[in-house]
């Protein structure tokens, strides 16, 4: 606590010389707080008393909102005993949702304009924990006087980006606020996870609207005889053969961006386009909304002697229901990994997965640096942990994601920030070194190299993906600081285990329900390969679960794609395809000619596609 009292009093001193006499007078403040202070103080920002402004136009129900309500919700339940005000911002900077955990934590906020509607963008507020992470991309926390204006020092605010994995835009941040003298290093790593929680959620949200285009883009197809079917999304585009024979590749782009036109228009049921061969061309067909948005357009483009004004029947719409979920990694973080962990991943008798709890066992009695490889999703991390804690009951553990450590800027990982204060013995997993840049390689390389020196009891265990063991990528330069690799298996060579192994899950991600899988559904589990191991396995029964929230889940509560053995990654078109094959045969109990009629295939067509995605039931 030393230690941090000093730094804060430092950073004070720093920043009262660094309002007399500019940036040389922020000596020992972090870069990227020095240049927040520059950036705010060219804006104009008053560092006693700065003002916002506020507007009642946020809008609660976008796609981001959607997505980060489960996650806000679920977070808001792991810490609820921690004095502390989650925040939610739009890409503007303007607080869209606020989740109090502490009253008065959360009045002294308000007295700061820190509320919804209000806009905390770095011109407007100087240094803080959502305006600079849009300045600097990243993760952050502004603690005490880092702030640059003195009536946001009585807080210590942590932020992180939401970047939405499909355009790498920064949608929003997630802020965690909370008073300086109550905040910890790790709620910088508890918001880097909710984030990526609500990222993920993001993504998942596309991939049901994609599925829902593809699904009605067969139904339609499988009526519209020969006329000409065309689907459209963000990501899609699909055409059928009366589309690609009747339009060139220029005139569907021009239909495509017609109809992405009249997706962002609820008003306009159909529309008439002219092409350039002076053709009017009508549209009509359905459109799949998600929330308040349109995510995509299924229409029938029909030729036209005359323009044709929209009738209210000429659109239908699908609207799908919600699917965002709040993902666990944030919950982990949130107890620091040192409460008892169940014996969820690192449990089973399988001689290679025994051999690897063994080995990892070892090398933390013995505190060699490690490095534990297998498939993506095969527990490696977790594996690490629990067995961490199972050995070292009083210690903590700290995760560093690789991937998130950029540029020359080492704020996500400050080791001390991270140590100042601890006197425990800690555990640093570095998660995913081969994602790591050729920056955030170096960076590393300095953490083990700071690891190896403290005076502290520490361990560092890194992960890696087996799958770029062959690659020339910058984590290359990091094994030398290595002793020791560990192998886990993967899932599919986990057969024997599997029973336990979904109890487990099952128990992690319902808690307080009486679920089970029925033999027929366990044999589907067993059958399956699971490329992405225990985080797909997790996925598919979370998946069930929403289809059978409790009692004996049934083979067809699970995803399509475990009804498959094909062997090869398919793209996501092909993903769809497969889906909506067994959603047919489902609806048909089987009956493959039914199926194939439904989805307006050729029989031979379908039994084709059947070998191709190794579809067995």
């Amino acid at each position: 606590m030393l230690n941090a009292t000093n730094r804060m009093l430092r950073t004070a001193a720093a920043r009262a010389d660094f309002l007399e006499s500019g940036r040389s007078g922020a000596a020992g403040v972090p870069d990227i707080v020095a240049a927040s202070w520059e950036r705010s103080q060219a804006a104009g920002v008053d560092h006693s008393q700065p003002c916002t402004d506020f507007s009642d136009e946020i809008d609660t129900g976008s796609l981001l909102m959607r997505c980060a309500r489960p996650v806000l919700r679920q977070l808001g339940t792991d810490v609820g005993d921690t004095p502390m005000v989650i925040a939610l911002t739009d890409s503007r900077a303007r607080v869209i949702q606020r989740i109090d955990t502490s009253g008065a934590v959360g009045r002294l906020l308000d007295r700061v304009n820190f509320a919804p509607g209000f806009r905390y963008s770095e011109d407007s507020m100087g240094t803080n924990g959502v305006g600079t992470v849009f300045e600097a991309g990243q993760p952050i926390s502004v603690v005490g006087p880092e702030h640059f204006a003195e009536n946001l020092q009585t807080f210590a605010c942590t932020g992180a980006p939401i970047i939405d994995p499909v355009t790498r835009r920064i949608e929003g941040v997630l802020d965690i606020s909370t008073l300086s003298t109550g905040w910890s290093p790790l709620m910088h790593t508890l918001v880097k996870a909710a984030a990526k929680d609500i990222a993920r959620n993001l993504l998942l949200d596309r991939s049901q609207s994609q599925q829902a285009i593809f699904d009605t883009y067969i139904q339609i197809d499988a009526k519209a005889g020969r006329q000409a079917v065309l689907a459209f999304g963000d990501s899609v585009f699909m055409a059928n053969a009366a589309a690609q024979a009747l339009f060139s590749s220029a005139e569907q782009q021009l239909l495509r961006d017609h109809a992405l036109f009249m997706m962002g228009r609820r008003d306009k049921a159909s529309d008439t386009i002219a092409l350039p061969d002076d053709r009017l061309v009508t549209l009509r067909g359905t459109r799949i909304l998600v929330g308040s948005e349109v995510a995509g357009l299924v229409v029938i483009a029909e030729i036209a002697s005359a323009p044709r004004f929209g009738l209210p029947g000429d659109f239908d719409e699908h609207v799908l229901p919600q699917i965002a979920i709040a993902g666990h990694s944030s919950s982990r973080v949130v107890g620091d990994l040192t409460r008892q962990q169940r014996q969820s991943v690192a449990m089973g008798s399988t001689p290679a997965w025994v051999r690897a709890c063994e080995q990892v066992r070892q090398v933390l009695t013995e505190n060699q640096p490690a490095v534990v490889i297998g498939e993506s999703g095969s527990g490696k991390f977790t594996l690490v942990a629990e067995i961490f804690h199972d050995a070292f009951p009083d210690a903590r553990s700290v995760s560093i994601d690789a991937c998130q450590i950029v540029d020359e800027v080492d704020t996500d990982v400050d080791l001390d920030t991270m140590l100042a204060g601890q006197a425990c013995p800690t555990l640093f997993i570095i998660r995913n070194i081969d994602q790591a840049s050729t920056e955030g390689a170096e960076q590393i390389s300095n953490i083990l190299r700071a690891l190896a020196e403290h005076e502290e009891p520490t361990w560092c265990v890194a992960t890696l993906s087996d799958s770029s063991l062959d690659s020339d990528l910058p984590f290359q330069m990091l094994l030398s600081h290595f002793e020791v690799a560990i192998t886990v298996p993967p899932l599919r060579l986990r057969t024997d285990d599997l029973p336990q192994i979904v109890a487990s899950v099952l128990r992690q991600i319902a808690p307080e329900r009486r679920v089970r899988l029925s033999p027929a559904a366990m044999r589907v589990v067993s059958r399956y390969s699971w490329p992405r191991n225990v985080t797909q396995l997790t996925e598919a029964l979370q998946h069930a679960l929403r289809q059978r929230p409790v009692g004996e889940i049934q083979e067809q509560d699970l995803p399509g794609y475990c009804q498959t053995t094909v062997s090869h990654n398919l793209t996501p078109l092909e993903q769809a395809e497969r889906d909506a094959i067994v959603a047919a045969l489902r609806e048909f109990d089987g009956n493959r000619v039914a199926a194939a009629a439904h989805l307006g295939m050729a029989r031979s067509s379908l039994y084709r596609k059947l070998r191709t995605y190794g579809i067995t039931a």
